[in-house]
């Protein structure tokens, strides 16, 4: 690991005070060694990642991380700040600092380094060398192993008479695994934890870290052996089924970091009392998210998101394929016969006629990915064949998009149910290949030809007529009320619903579901470029990371990625968030009002030569911006807030600058 930090890398008197300018502070001194390319956006892939899940430890260890393309090698910086730094841990501030950079192509040998070190930085011994360190050389080569630290002393040795040693007795049997979203360093942290816990407990346990760097698969002869299971994951458990029929304690990554003897005690409660789970896959990692007593709202909403999160991919792709053959074909395009009968390599139409037939064809999976993933969500991956099965019917039967939903519900539901009936042990391993995709299919497929397909595609049309004849006051107010989505949560459950509803309407496009794509993509872009256009007009009222977030803001804003503004909205959620959802409803009324049209699903500004009334529609942008910003600099000024010093560096304004993915992934 001795390539990985130097002297250089090292500030033992790190002089920050929130965990985004410490962040900051190391990744200069990466840059300096030409080991970061682009500081911002290596930090905006900090931030992000900062975002999905603090990177605070107990005992005082903070330990932000990412993959990056701005990375060029491996590399660590460590800081020492003298008051400590809020990460985010239970038990306070962070006074040891480590900023793990790892390129976005990088090979597992070096992540096997990297996950070492995460395994040390469980060590009392370590960490109290750190603390204790006072030369910066010294302590790379600490860190990077070619340093031992000081041993604890010896207990003195009590002289005793020899007694035979009693019959050891069986040991409690545990396998775990353990996982983060990274791969790097969380990871392996949670897996040393439980192995020193099982340790102090006299419990055997074995785990099978999941990191970036691949995982080794334990042994089926250890998971049969086993008296428990610990699952300690914030991504899902890859082949979960091999656990099937054991007791278990499922909880996120931090928790096996933290409080790994509770963890050990409560799937040994859990055993005693005969606990098991169901066959293969029961709990899905999206219905598992959230934490105990939660509502069967708060699950729905993540089971509808899951299958809206996989849905995006193909809206993206699809929906700019067909953009793009409208703009080089013209809207006569879609009545072209199929390139695989008829392409000329010299002609443009025949290029065009091909994007736009890739991206129907992209655009025709909408809606069994929706239910797919829906039932995803529910079931885990039996949940996959009934869900796509029934989303394909829903298209067959023109129940579009409210049809997919209800499908994916229907077919989570019937297998979480096949999965509550207790079956021979002889059945269980057909069970999630053959007896579960049978019955559930066919129990899907009954219900939406016969039961509930017919109802929802009377009511998909009805949808889609009324959006036919949208004019005048009704469209200004629907313009109004997907503003307001959009804008509230800033890529949020609510803003993915009025995205996910624009989306359903370009299955089966009129000119009314036109509309309300180009609305809400309009509305979309408001928060950020509003953001943006404050910190120029009145500079004073930010601080200097704000500003500094405003430069990226314009971009983002610009491409229809909302979380342009979340840094600003997580440090002044009051102001910012009413003042983007009237900008928003501004230009979401304007846009309808002014019948601006849209056909790609994604693009901001790039893809204005596909948006009917462009120049309405850039009027309404500018509109709904220039209201937000009025307002944000309205309400800041009546706080009190003139010269940004009161709040400089205050935590959370750089909660991340945002993550460079489309506002509805």
């Amino acid at each position: 690991m001795s390539d990985m930090i130097t002297a250089d890398l090292v500030d033992l008197d790190l002089a920050a005070q929130t965990k985004e300018a410490a962040a900051r502070s190391l990744a200069e001194r990466m840059v300096a060694l030409g080991r970061v390319t682009d500081l911002d956006g290596f930090l905006a892939d900090v931030a992000a990642r900062e975002a999905q899940m603090p990177t605070g430890l107990d005992g005082g260890i903070g330990i932000p991380h990412c993959r990056s393309e701005h990375v060029t090698e491996p590399t660590l910086a460590f800081g020492r700040p003298a008051d400590g730094i809020d990460f985010g841990a239970p038990d306070g501030p962070a006074d040891l600092i480590f900023l793990i950079a790892a390129p976005a192509g990088a090979d597992d040998a070096h992540l096997t380094i990297l996950s070492a070190l995460a395994r040390r930085l469980m060590d009392p011994d370590f960490t109290a060398a750190l603390r204790a360190a006072t030369d910066p050389a010294a302590t790379a080569s600490l860190i990077s192993g070619d340093t031992a630290p000081p041993a604890a002393p010896e207990p003195a040795a009590t002289a005793t008479a020899e007694e035979p040693p009693p019959a050891a007795p069986v040991p409690f049997r545990v396998v775990a695994v353990t996982s983060c979203p990274t791969g790097i360093a969380h990871t392996y942290m949670a897996a040393e934890a439980l192995e020193q816990a099982g340790q102090a407990e006299g419990v055997e346990i074995v785990v099978e870290p999941q990191g970036s760097a691949g995982f080794t698969r334990l042994d089926p002869a250890v998971i049969a052996a086993a008296d428990g299971v610990i699952f300690a994951h914030d991504v899902p458990v890859r082949e979960k089924e091999r656990f099937a029929g054991k007791p278990t304690v499922d909880v996120g990554v931090k928790a096996g970091i933290n409080r790994p003897a509770e963890l050990l005690a409560e799937v040994r409660d859990k055993a005693a009392r005969g606990e098991t789970t169901a066959p293969a896959g029961t709990g899905s990692p999206v219905d598992e998210a959230g934490g105990p007593g939660e509502g069967y709202g708060t699950k729905l909403r993540k089971w509808l998101m899951s299958g809206v999160s996989y849905m995006v991919p193909f809206v993206a792709a699809g929906g700019l394929l067909i953009a793009l053959g409208f703009a080089i074909g013209g809207y006569t395009i879609d009545k072209a016969p199929s390139v695989a009968e008829h392409f000329v390599w010299t002609d443009s139409t025949s290029w065009a006629a091909l994007l736009f037939q890739v991206g129907g064809l992209a655009f025709s999976f909408l809606v069994p990915v929706l239910a797919g993933y829906i039932a995803y969500g529910m079931a885990d991956r039996p949940g996959l064949v009934p869900g796509f099965v029934g989303g394909s019917i829903a298209l067959t039967i023109n129940a579009g998009f409210l049809g997919g939903l209800a499908a994916g519900l229907i077919a989570g539901g019937t297998v979480m149910a096949i999965q509550r009936v207790k079956v021979p042990a002889a059945l269980r391993g057909i069970m999630p290949v053959v007896v579960i995709p049978l019955i559930s299919s066919a129990v899907v497929g009954f219900l939406m030809f016969l039961v509930v397909g017919k109802p929802i595609a009377e009511l998909q049309k009805a949808l889609t007529d009324w959006l036919s004849g949208l004019s005048g006051a009704n469209a200004v107010i629907l313009g109004v009320v997907l503003g307001l989505m959009m804008c509230f949560d800033l890529g949020g459950p609510l803003n993915k619903v009025a995205y996910a509803f624009a989306v359903g309407g370009l299955a089966n496009p009129n000119d009314g579901s036109l509309k309300v794509m180009a609305a809400v993509m309009a509305a979309g872009m408001v928060p950020p470029l509003a953001m943006a256009l404050a910190t120029v007009v009145r500079g004073g009222l930010f601080n200097r990371t704000e500003r500094e977030n405003g430069k990226a803001a314009w971009v983002l804003g610009s491409s229809f990625i909302t979380e342009g503004a979340i840094p600003f909205a997580a440090a002044d959620p009051l102001r910012v968030i009413p003042s983007a959802m009237a900008g928003g409803a501004v230009t979401g009324a304007l846009s309808m009002l002014f019948e601006c049209t849209l056909r790609a699903p994604h693009g901001g500004i790039f893809v204005l030569p596909l948006i009917g009334n462009p120049v309405l529609y850039l009027i309404a942008i500018l509109a709904g911006t220039a209201v937000s910003a009025a307002l944000v600099i309205l309400l800041k000024g009546m706080g009190g807030r003139g010269d940004g010093k009161a709040v400089e560096g205050t935590p959370a304004t750089e909660s991340g600058t945002a993550p460079k993915v489309p506002a509805t992934v």
